[in-house]
């Protein structure tokens, strides 16, 4: 459920700056997002096995900063390429984050090796064409799926805090800069906030609040390896949510690239799932 939340959010993501620069529409998506976690937060405030203190709010905001990234780079880019092939280019985080991994000298199996490599291969199908260029659109989602890669590896040293205050937090940093950004070099007026209402709604209410609510419960029950698996499906429901709502279509070329680049996000899963054999 989840995963079609976000997949579908991404038509959202694309009709909403029909009447909202990137920077605005992102703003309050995202503030309503926070706002819409708060009530639960205020249940949950004494959950969490760790007090709220500097390291906290240092943690969030590095990841707020990282969300911020992300997000913006992908909402700038949406302006430019089809729903489908942002899904599947955002999921690329999935193999890029062993990838930093490496970096920060953490195992990286031969399933992992593979799916990077399968997911570059998919890439190239998907995106590159003649003379090896990449358009606009999907070079700013290729960038942003970097920061979201960050994003993930941050979110490992967060503790043992309350995973949905830590999410206000960052979700309130995103909104703060990109509402800066909005005010800097787009218009904003009431006009266009009530006329791209329904798409807030959606993608601030139901991708963030909900959606992440939602994750949050399921992955109690479900080791993180298995989540990462079923999760990256919003990259398929994205290109259904194209096709049926936006009228999206993909080449032969492009849908082996997806392809690929499905393959490569399972096959970087796989070695996790196999340490956990009873639960496979």
């Amino acid at each position: 459920i989840t995963a079609a939340i976000w997949g579908f959010g991404f038509i959202a993501q694309r009709l909403g700056m029909n009447h909202l620069g990137p920077y605005g529409f992102n703003s309050f998506r995202f503030l309503l997002g926070a706002l819409s976690l708060l009530p639960v937060c205020l249940v949950q405030r004494k959950r969490s096995a760790e007090k709220i203190n500097r390291r906290f709010w240092l943690i969030g905001c590095i990841a707020g900063l990282a969300l911020f990234g992300g997000a913006t780079l992908q909402q700038v880019g949406l302006q430019f390429t089809t729903v489908g092939k942002t899904g599947f280019i955002t999921g690329l985080y999935i193999v890029i984050v062993p990838i930093i991994g490496l970096t920060l000298k953490q195992h990286v199996g031969g399933f992992t090796i593979s799916g990077i490599l399968a997911a570059a291969v998919g890439l190239y199908f998907l995106s590159i064409k003649d003379g090896f260029s990449i358009s606009r659109g999907d070079a700013l989602i290729l960038a942003g799926a970097l920061f979201w890669a960050v994003h993930v590896q941050v979110l490992g040293h967060t503790g043992n805090w309350n995973p949905l205050q830590l999410a206000a937090l960052q979700y309130a940093v995103c909104a703060v800069l990109n509402l800066a950004l909005a005010f800097s070099f787009e218009t904003v007026s009431l006009n266009a906030i009530v006329s791209a209402a329904l798409p807030i709604v959606y993608s601030g209410l139901f991708s963030v609040g909900v959606a992440f609510t939602i994750q949050v419960i399921a992955q109690k029950h479900i080791d993180p390896s298995r989540a990462a698996i079923l999760l990256s499906l919003e990259a398929v429901f994205a290109v259904l949510g194209g096709w049926l709502v936006l009228h999206e279509t993909l080449t032969l070329r492009e849908l082996l690239g997806c392809a690929l680049m499905f393959a490569g996000m399972l096959l970087s899963q796989l070695q996790n799932l196999r340490k956990n054999p009873q639960k496979t």
